[in-house]
């Protein structure tokens, strides 16, 4: 009974009285709330805008400092998108120095996803509308959600060009997570605010570059292309 009562003067005690009191005593960390994923949003919820920031009150004994979109940017160095080359979907390489003076929509693409159909059909037809007004769609395939897009280079094309349609440039299959990640992927997250190390979350995540090559705005896979086009035509007017 002695026991029980010491361990329970202990929070009243300072660290080093509650170990005279009782060494045996033992103590909980602070419970960590859940947060959920989809609280996160857009790149212009409040955590890709400000950055991931916790309280004390909500996460006792944890400080997170704020990360803003700016200082991100800087970390990345002055890179700009031009500063990469990749390979297209038939392996040739290609300078994407070729789009200056673009608005670039960059999109991982999958071919058995859900959002495949209506993402390809909306990009296609932005693409078609503004193409001759200076926006380039660049679309690369990744197969690291779900195994969603496990076909060849050949079959994704054929997918793409026959089914929807698709005129804008697609690339060679990248990985966009984990220790293979294509370099212009690293360009791109280092440059967009994000959270839990900027990961891409899943197909057909949205980043949209200006006429500068510089990353002005980050969204999630729920963001259909049509959702963009203001963004789209704000930049092409600029």
């Amino acid at each position: 009974m002695a026991s029980s009562m010491a361990f329970s003067a202990a929070t009243f005690f300072t660290t080093t009285q509650a170990r005279t009191a009782n060494s045996n005593s033992s103590f909980s960390s602070p419970s960590i709330p859940f947060i959920k994923p989809s609280s996160f949003g857009s790149s212009k919820s409040v955590f890709f805008q400000n950055g991931f920031s916790l309280n004390s009150s909500n996460l006792p004994g944890f400080v997170v400092k704020p990360r803003s979109f700016s200082v991100n940017a800087r970390a990345a160095t002055e890179k700009t998108i031009y500063d990469f080359t990749v390979k297209d979907i038939d392996k040739k390489d290609v300078p994407l120095s070729k789009f200056k003076g673009k608005v670039l929509l960059i999109v991982n693409v999958a071919s058995r996803c859900g959002l495949t159909s209506s993402n390809y059909s909306e990009l296609a037809r932005l693409y078609e509308k503004y193409k001759n007004k200076g926006l380039e769609v660049l679309a690369f395939p990744c197969n690291q959600f779900g195994m969603q897009e496990p076909g060849s280079n050949q079959e994704i094309k054929q997918f793409a060009c026959t089914r929807f349609k698709a005129e804008f440039p697609i690339f060679d299959k990248v990985d966009v997570n984990g220790p293979f990640t294509a370099p212009v992927y690293q360009f791109l997250k280092s440059n967009a605010g994000g959270f839990l190390g900027d990961l891409i979350k899943w197909n057909f995540e949205k980043f949209l570059v200006d006429k500068n090559g510089k990353v002005v705005e980050r969204y999630p896979p729920t963001t259909s292309p049509f959702q963009i086009e203001k963004d789209i035509q704000r930049l092409l007017a600029a």
